[in-house]
């Protein structure tokens, strides 16, 4: 990076800046080389400071939450990558709405809402990572996801800060459709009132199917695949044949078969070779084309 961009990026914001980080240190699955810059801002008007300050150079960048939904390449990120876990706020408004930033963990949000007597979202306990990583995945689970709670989004864009209502987003399973430099930065959810007691009751279900299924010890990024139309991708990984399947540190879980684990020294290359393989098996298996789940950033 030239010394003039990083000495403008460095006098313009009060968070933290780090160079030629390991974006290993900022992802579930502990893999991926360096970011040229890892940029934390301290807050929303922090982070419209480095949006404004990067428009004006030619440095690429991109957003991360949590991590956890990550796969970082090994010859890690040309240009600044930007978290936004500073950005956590949770705010109950008038008319059961919360509002949550999106760098707010799920379990937050749910503990935050049950807290309230607000239910809807039980079923993100214990899904790993931020509320702006599941509304930018719309994740969910057992038929619900995320979205068709939210009143509206908001937006910053080159530093401009704009609500989008719930008519203006083009989402559906595992997607949400934003602009070119858009970014997630909060979201107004409408709630809807329960008992305290059945509100907990779910919670511990969610928790304890998760523990039962989902009870994977080594380091992953949760569902690695998009379930197909009508399908379950473990099961079609599972009936392939996959279930342990290794790749150098990259292993497919023997306890869930659409977590891809690092069993240690594992590379980004490992994990993405291990699901071309799997891609091409479960293809050949079933004729079903599985699509990642996970984003994969960066350059090999």
């Amino acid at each position: 990076m030239e010394e003039n961009i990083r000495s403008l990026i460095t006098g313009s914001i009060r968070g933290e800046a780090l160079y030629n980080e390991p974006l290993s240190r900022h992802n579930s699955l502990k893999v991926g080389g360096p970011a040229d810059i890892y940029i934390t801002p301290a807050d929303l008007a922090d982070l419209q400071s480095v949006l404004i300050v990067l428009g004006k150079t030619a440095l690429p960048w991109l957003v991360i939450g949590g991590g956890y939904n990550l796969l970082a390449r090994d010859g890690g990120y040309r240009g600044a990558v930007i978290s936004l876990k500073r950005l956590s706020r949770l705010e109950q408004l008038d008319g059961n709405c919360i509002v949550a930033e999106a760098g707010a963990t799920n379990d937050k949000l749910v503990r935050f809402a049950a807290e309230r007597c607000l239910t809807g979202l039980e079923y993100l306990i214990g899904i790993p990572g931020t509320v702006g990583g599941a509304l930018c995945m719309n994740a969910g689970a057992h038929g619900e996801d995320i979205l068709t709670r939210v009143e509206s989004l908001t937006i910053v864009r080159e530093g401009d800060v704009r609500a989008k209502e719930r008519n203006e987003l083009n989402y559906g399973y595992r997607f949400l459709s934003l602009g070119p430099g858009e970014i997630v930065i909060a979201a107004t959810l409408r709630m809807a009132i329960g008992k305290a007691l059945e509100i907990e009751e779910r919670i511990e279900a969610h928790l304890a199917r998760r523990r039962n299924a989902q009870g994977v010890s080594y380091p992953n990024a949760g569902s690695f695949f998009k379930n197909p139309q009508g399908k379950q991708a473990w099961r079609l990984i599972e009936e392939a044949g996959l279930r342990g399947y290794r790749i150098g540190g990259a292993q497919v879980s023997e306890v869930h078969t659409n977590f891809l684990v690092n069993r240690g020294g594992a590379r980004s290359a490992d994990f993405i070779e291990l699901a071309g393989i799997i891609k091409d098996k479960v293809k050949e298996q079933s004729g079903i084309i599985l699509e990642e789940e996970v984003r994969i950033v960066g350059e090999d």
